[in-house]
Order: structure tokens, then C-alpha cells, then sequence
């Protein structure tokens, strides 16, 4: 009796340990009214960050409510730590919502996550109200004077439920607070080229630096956010004479292309797999390379050449570096010139010729028209045939095993 119960135990945990990937952007580009809040996410790299977290609740907001906010003409700092507060790290649907123990609760939010909010200002407090409504308010360290929390919004409807993974929720109102609106302090940008140099990325620095206009781009797109892979000192010095042999524009370019417009931390880097824009990146030149992890290993592939993230050198918001192995050859470069060719099978050696007499046999009989002399007989599988039998072999198997375990699901459901 236990050996059923145990895989229908097996049954069970295999259907349900699905993960459920989501994106925000997806999510909100199906409603037209969030287009302004949508695009806001993009812009301040929220949106990336959302997608790395496994439970997270994004509290929307409409284009006029969105209107309202851009008004006033805020720094794009603070206009990330306002949209932060919209960010729960906790699931909240629709129905948990008005299940609330004692009709309140203080969720975090990716404001509080980033250590800049002072106090609880990096808290939203919710509370379930008569009448079925739910309220929403960003806390502060000074209340109002009487003690009270205004609750500036309110519940309107679910848009996006995947439970306990995400939920995208509307709200009335924008969620605010002056912790969040107050100009952050410009921070002390550390010099890019100088981290690079003191860290063993010097030959790749003093290139950077030959190179005042892409240099230029670098550093236009530390505040916002930037994430450069660095190639070490060898592998770049090794590269040098390739370099010198490109054109101006094409040195410009692969210096560009070492660098991608959005802050990655590690852990966002190894949730990140697929194509990775960069700063060369412009209109129909593509100038993307694909993001893979194997394991604990991160590499970053082009259509030349694959290289692997070996070390960091930096990784605080809003500035990423990391030393690769390998110098990141595009495509629209090199092209195919440096792709090895597959090598070309050896041709057949002629069978010696025999000294000895040979033995006359009787000439095969001509085909006939119904089986043409190139097909293979039928009772002889081809050489694709064999292939495709070897390659399909195990999705066979593992398909039968699959047929087994629902099988015996079903039976113990019965």
C-alpha cells in the first residue's frame, strides 16, 4: 500500500514544483492605462529588479495618476524611490488583501531594500476598511500631528494573479512620502577607468580612454545604471593587434560593446539568461550578446566567441564591473571570418589494389523503375534515420516514465 502512496507523493510534487517566471513589463503592456507607470519601470531599471524576486506585489497606477506625479518634474533618483514604494516584497492578491489579521499590516517595499529609506519610511501600511475597501498609505519617520496615517489610496482591481508568485494590483492613487520625494544626495561616482586599472583592467582602461566619445557614453549612464565586463590585462593585450587593424568606428564599437545600460548585480546577473542589449546597441545594429548560466558559472556568448565572468570588481548600485576571460567579439564586426568551419571528413581511402588474380562475379542486377538505385533498401534504417532514433532515444524514455508515474497517480486517486 505504501509504495503507490509514495509515488502519487512523487506524482504530486513533480506537478507542482513548476516555477512560474514572470515579467512586469509583459504583464502591464497588456492594459493601455498603464503605459506611463510601465514605462517609468523600464526607465528607472525597476523593472529588472522585479523580475529577479521569486514573491513580489507591484501596486499600479493609471496614466493620470502617473500624470500627476510627473508634474513634478521630480530627479530621476527620487522618481525611482517613489515608484520603489509600489513594489512589495510580499504577495498580496486580491483575496489576502481583505484577509489581513487584525485589518492591518507593514510590508516592505524595494524603497526599504535599497538601505537609502531613513527610519520606516520604506514601509506601505495596508489596512482592510468597512465596506470592503482596502487602503494603502507609504509611512514616514514624523507622522501627522495627531498621530494619524492618512491612507492615500485605495483598492481598485487585480490585474495579474500567479499566487504566492506575483500579484499586479491597481491602485487609486500614487503612493508618496518626503523621505522619497527629497533629492537624493549625488552620490561619489567612483571613476570607472581608475577602478578598472587598479584591478588588473588597465590595458582595457587606457584604450576606453584613447576613445573620449565612447568614453563619454560610459560615464552619461553610471547614474542611471551600467554594467561593464571588463577583459583582464593578458587576454586584452593579446587582442591589441586585432584591435589596431579595425576601423575607427569598429574599435568604437567593441569598446561599446563591453558595456550594457542597466545596473546587474551577481544574483541578477545569474537570473538574467538571454539576450543582453549593450551600449553599442543602436537601431538595426543589433551589437547584443546572449546571457548563460551554467551552475554558478555566468558567460556571455556572441556569435564568435564565449567568454566567462571570472571576477568583480565592483557591484554597488548603480555601477557593476566585472573581468571576463575573453574579449567580446560582435558579430556585426567580425562576422563569420572568425568562426571555426567544422572540419571537412576525410576522404576515403582507395581499396589496394590485389596483386592476386580477382574473382569475376556475376554483374548486380539492374534496378528497377519502381526502386530507384539511390534510396536505401527499406529493411536498412538511413544514417538520419540513425540519428534521429539515438537523439530521440531518451525523450522516449523519459516520456515513458512519465506515462508510468500519471498512471499510477491516477490509480491511487482512484
Amino acid at each position: 500500500m505504501q509504495q503507490p502512496l509514495v509515488l502519487g507523493a512523487l506524482l504530486l510534487l513533480l506537478l507542482t514544483t513548476t516555477s512560474h517566471a514572470h515579467n512586469i513589463t509583459k504583464i502591464l503592456a497588456k492594459s493601455p492605462e498603464f503605459s506611463t507607470f510601465n514605462h517609468y519601470l523600464t526607465t528607472t531599471h525597476l523593472a529588472a529588479e522585479i523580475n529577479t524576486r521569486l514573491t513580489i506585489t507591484v501596486l499600479a497606477v493609471d496614466n493620470a495618476a502617473m500624470n500627476a506625479l510627473i508634474a513634478k518634474h521630480l530627479p530621476i533618483s527620487s522618481l525611482k524611490n517613489v515608484l520603489s514604494l509600489h513594489v512589495l516584497l510580499d504577495y498580496f492578491g486580491a483575496k489576502k488583501l481583505h484577509q489581513i489579521t487584525d485589518g492591518t499590516a507593514l510590508a516592505a517595499t524595494m524603497y526599504q531594500a535599497t538601505g537609502s529609506a531613513p527610519g520606516t519610511s520604506g514601509f506601505v501600511n495596508i489596512t482592510d476598511l468597512k465596506g470592503g475597501k482596502v487602503g494603502f498609505a507609504a509611512t514616514k519617520d514624523a507622522d501627522s500631528d495627531d498621530g494619524t496615517l492618512t491612507l492615500d489610496s485605495t483598492f481598485v482591481k487585480s490585474i495579474k494573479e500567479i499566487p504566492y508568485n506575483i500579484s499586479v494590483i491597481q491602485i487609486s492613487h500614487v503612493l508618496s512620502n518626503p523621505d522619497a520625494l527629497a533629492p537624493a544626495p549625488a552620490p561619489e561616482l567612483q571613476n570607472i577607468t581608475d577602478v578598472m586599472s587598479a584591478h588588473g583592467c588597465k590595458s582595457f582602461a587606457d584604450t576606453l580612454t584613447d576613445f573620449p566619445d565612447a568614453l563619454e557614453v560610459y560615464t552619461n549612464n553610471v547614474e542611471g545604471g551600467l554594467t561593464v565586463f571588463c577583459p583582464i590585462d593578458d587576454v586584452f593585450k593579446s587582442f591589441l593587434p586585432k584591435f589596431k587593424n579595425l576601423t575607427k568606428d569598429e574599435k568604437s564599437s567593441l569598446l561599446l560593446f563591453h558595456g550594457v545600460p542597466i545596473y546587474y548585480s551577481m544574483q541578477m546577473l545569474k537570473s538574467s539568461n538571454g539576450l543582453m542589449n549593450t551600449l553599442a546597441t543602436d537601431g538595426k545594429r543589433k551589437f547584443d550578446f546572449t546571457v548563460q548560466n551554467e551552475g554558478r558559472t555566468v558567460t556571455l556568448k556572441t556569435k564568435i566567441v564565449t567568454a566567462k565572468v571570472t571576477g568583480t570588481l565592483l557591484d554597488e548600485q548603480p555601477v557593476a564591473i566585472y573581468t571576463i576571460d575573453k574579449v567580446l567579439k560582435p558579430k556585426e564586426i567580425f562576422k563569420k571570418a572568425e568562426i571555426s568551419p567544422a572540419p571537412a571528413p576525410a576522404p576515403e581511402a582507395e581499396a589496394p589494389k590485389s596483386s592476386k588474380k580477382k574473382h569475376h562475379k556475376s554483374p548486380p542486377a539492374p534496378p528497377s523503375a519502381d526502386a530507384p538505385a539511390d534510396e536505401p533498401s527499406a529493411d536498412e534504417p538511413s544514417a538520419d534515420d540513425s540519428a534521429d532514433d539515438s537523439s530521440n532515444g531518451g525523450e522516449r524514455n523519459l516520456g515513458f516514465l512519465w506515462m508510468v508515474i500519471v498512471s499510477v497517480g491516477f490509480c491511487v486517486m482512484m
